[in-house]
């Protein structure tokens, strides 16, 4: 089984541009299909799947493409309307469904959109079930469906957004409040945009909220985790304490704090398990991925808490985890997971933890996240068509080489393939900012003589 390529599933479900196959309504019913067939076939009884989607506008059409598709096969819906992604692996959990699914392209932009699936506990899929969806979808069958009496009959939750809600103020001590801090929230006019200024607000902060008018094309759009300018500048503006960014699907989050200075992923981690070793909670260690920053392996060592990579992906992330037995993890693009508190990366809970930290500490941001020195990054991405082996090109590998000792041992040179674009990224990581991104530059030109279309 580990052999085997799958055909539509990537390491974050399956996205592309809408219109362009996959992601177009007949495959999207086959796949609501092929889905609830598998699940009714796993489960006992009646089954029901959870439906919810972000606000970019082809979510609608999606959704009615899947919810025909587990009807015909006799599988039960249940629609929540724009929520974020983890908010539907907590009711799945919750509700006792049997699988969630997400309609969403997480922080891409509207033109884009895709599909997640949950299994019954709110974790992603494991490899079985999506080999057995794919399976189906590869026959030359159309959608098949059962008896009128045992079609699958589709409800509305309507409190999906205050169970939420209430689920993310359970996550820090009820004693705990933010009154008194004043926070600009951007929800990049994605599905949070109903939930976390509600969250904050409850917990006592003084909350101005941007990017919280979705429009079905704004989504991502000069706001959010990536495009956290805009809350720099509102934070200056509102001379505000903190802000907090998320992306389209709410599983992203980035800060900024009170001078303005964006906080990325690996420097939120920083301060969380800072205050955990502080107050001597026992969280294992640190799961970051391959883009991490030296720099955070660097600062952890220093709290003498241990620190491991794997590679890019919430799902390589949550298996290092679950395999050492460790509680935090994530990646800097804002992806967290706290493991003792929710089993998927949550960007509102993660935001929770981070706050936490700092009314524990009694520290501004731009105070707790210093010790943490980041080593500056140039990232270049190269287009490709096919998948491409650099380790069997000698060309790219002595260019590599070069670079490596040019950088005397300060620095780390990465190249990969996305798991969400035809792109090769090329990272170069060092002390000098200047020297990584000319170095970044010469091996980008090389690999892309190589490689690029």
């Amino acid at each position: 089984m580990q052999d085997r390529t799958k055909s539509y599933f990537g390491t974050d479900g399956i996205r592309g541009a809408v219109g362009i196959s996959p992601i177009t309504p007949d495959f999207m019913l086959k796949l609501g299909w092929a889905a609830g067939k598998v699940f009714a076939n796993a489960g006992n009884g009646r089954n029901k799947i959870l439906i919810g989607k972000d606000t970019r506008i082809s979510g609608y059409m999606f959704e009615a493409a899947l919810e025909a598709g587990l009807s015909a096969a006799g599988v039960d819906i249940n629609l929540t309307g724009p929520m974020p992604t983890p908010a539907i692996a907590y009711l799945t959990r919750t509700l006792r469904a049997q699988a969630g699914i997400v309609i969403s392209a997480s922080h891409n932009s509207y033109e884009d959109n895709g599909i997640k699936f949950f299994s019954h506990d709110g974790t992603k899929l494991p490899d079985e079930l999506e080999f057995a969806i794919e399976d189906l979808l590869s026959r030359d069958v159309s959608v098949s469906t059962v008896a009128p009496q045992f079609l699958g009959k589709a409800s509305r939750i309507s409190d999906a957004a205050g169970r939420y809600i209430e689920f993310c103020k359970s996550t820090i001590g009820s004693s705990l409040k933010f009154n008194g801090l004043k926070i600009v929230v951007d929800c990049a006019h994605g599905s949070t945009y109903h939930i976390a200024p509600a969250v904050f607000e409850e917990l006592g902060a003084q909350v101005h909220a941007i990017g919280a008018s979705p429009d079905g094309l704004n989504i991502n759009g000069n706001n959010g985790s990536t495009a956290p300018a805009a809350l720099a500048e509102a934070v200056l503006t509102q001379k505000a304490d903190i802000g907090i960014a998320f992306d389209g699907d709410g599983d992203r989050v980035i800060m900024v704090d009170h001078l303005g200075n964006i906080v990325d992923g690996d420097e939120i981690l920083y301060v969380i398990a800072r205050d955990r070793r502080r107050q001597s909670i026992d969280f294992g260690g640190v799961v970051g991925t391959l883009m991490s920053n030296l720099g955070l392996e660097l600062a952890l060592d220093a709290l003498d808490v241990p620190f491991t990579r794997v590679p890019v992906g919430d799902r390589y992330v949550m298996k290092g985890m679950l395999d050492r037995g460790w509680h935090l993890g994530g990646e800097n693009s804002g992806h967290l997971i706290c493991l003792d508190i929710t089993n998927t990366g949550d960007g509102i809970v993660s935001a929770l933890q981070a706050l936490a930290a700092l009314v524990n500490c009694g520290q501004p941001l731009a105070d707790a996240r210093s010790k943490m020195r980041k080593f500056p990054q140039s990232m270049v991405n190269i287009k490709t068509t096919n998948a491409v082996e650099i380790s069997k090109n000698k060309t790219v590998q002595l260019a590599i080489a070069d670079i490596e000792t040019r950088l005397g041992g300060n620095g780390r040179v990465l190249l990969r393939p996305s798991g969400t674009e035809p792109v090769l990224r090329v990272m170069v990581e060092g002390e000098d900012s200047k020297a990584v991104h000319q170095l970044a530059k010469e091996l980008s030109d090389v690999v892309a003589s190589e490689y690029s279309i």
